[in-house]
């Protein structure tokens, strides 16, 4: 592709917008189709030899690229044609675009993912007011000795709540979030055209996705990292991803070893403080509040250029949401045998069941569409 051509395509981007402020596809398009002309960035993760594999892109394949890309910035200082070129080539927002379109688009009801994508730090902050307002009241003004009263020992908890309220509400939640992560995940898998890589393809798809191999900065997850603020390279990210993740684990592992010893052995919660469930919450706890408030700062400190304006709502709201959850998990562990163990409870139970009810609109869908993106990716090498 010469340069008359490329001046063509960045002709057809006006110069007085910045990259959010059009089709999110159209513009990935125009970007991808310099970049391949391009191709300096080849080696700094799974996005440009991807890319190589078109000469020009429809919906489904900037879908497929949006949801390759980590977001870690290094094409951006890399580039020869970023702004203040004529060009105006920003991969990072360009893409950050697009991949939150695709949150919405094969979302669940759609109309769910809509709102979450416009505004959802502020729709997760106003349901756990009002969740936890509400079961607050309810559980003050049925019992009201209870609610503010100290309670020791095996269930104590379901002093305050009844275990089959507090079980199934939950339970419903969990169906209707994996029904609907479903539906977005055969979506996305049938519009992109994923198919079976083989096992070892789908081995190295899985390692590539657990690992975060692409935040290492270069196709090997080996190089020196992603920029952190400036040009500067650092694995803090990948770092503070892997305390976010394998905390959230633990916390899960708490969970089923809970459920495990309520409905197999039949002791009750509250656990004692050296159990193996409340160990186990309380090292996930503790590494997901580590984890999600280096996010937050980490997400803070990148350039601005790089940021999609409009979504970062929708990715403050799972980080803000993940931080609370094991916040008040630690608190309410500190006051369980105090007179403020119920107030405690209500607001993180509220907290909890906002969380996975916003899971299927929220940023935690990146997690399950770049598994998608790097199994396709694995079966197009």
């Amino acid at each position: 592709m010469d340069e008359i051509n490329l001046v063509e395509m960045a002709k057809a981007k006006p110069s007085d917008k910045r990259p959010y402020d059009q089709n999110a596809h159209d513009e990935t398009a125009r970007i991808m189709q310099i970049c391949n002309a391009c191709r300096y960035c080849e080696g700094f993760c799974a996005v440009f030899p991807a890319m190589t594999q078109s000469r020009e892109f429809d919906v489904a394949d900037t879908a497929y690229l949006a949801n390759l890309c980590h977001h870690c910035g290094a094409c951006y200082y890399a580039c020869q044609y970023a702004p203040p070129h004529e060009f105006g080539v920003n991969v990072p927002a360009v893409l950050a675009e697009r991949r939150a379109e695709t949150y919405a688009d094969y979302a669940w009801p759609r109309p769910l993912g809509q709102l979450f994508a416009r505004n959802g730090l502020v729709v997760s902050m106003a349901i756990v007011a009002g969740l936890a307002i509400t079961l607050g009241l309810m559980l003050a003004m049925i019992a009201p000795h209870l609610f503010w009263g100290v309670h020791l020992g095996e269930a104590a908890f379901y002093q305050v709540m009844p275990h089959n309220v507090m079980a199934g509400i939950p339970l419903v939640i969990t169906a209707f979030t994996l029904l609907a992560m479903g539906i977005g995940a055969v979506r996305f898998w049938r519009d992109v055209g994923a198919g079976w890589p083989g096992w070892q393809g789908l081995t190295e798809a899985i390692s590539a996705a657990g690992s975060l191999k692409y935040l290492g900065g270069d196709n090997a997850g080996d190089g020196p990292g992603c920029p952190v603020g400036d040009d500067r390279n650092s694995h803090n990210r990948r770092h503070a991803h892997h305390l976010t993740f394998y905390g959230f684990m633990l916390c899960f592992a708490a969970t089923s070893t809970g459920t495990i010893y309520h409905y197999v052995f039949g002791w009750q919660a509250p656990y004692g403080y050296f159990s193996l469930p409340v160990i186990l919450g309380t090292v996930g706890g503790v590494m997901l509040c580590w984890g999600t408030a280096w996010l937050w700062q980490l997400k803070r400190a990148m350039a601005e250029e790089m940021k999609s304006l409009r979504h970062l709502g929708m990715d403050y709201a799972f980080i803000w949401l993940l931080f609370w959850v094991s916040a008040t998990g630690l608190a309410l562990l500190a006051l369980r045998e105090t007179g403020l163990m119920g107030l405690m409870l209500a607001i993180h139970l509220a907290l909890v069941y906002v969380l996975f009810l916003v899971l299927p609109y929220s940023k935690f869908v990146h997690s399950l569409y770049r598994s998608i993106a790097l199994i396709l990716y694995s079966v197009k090498r």
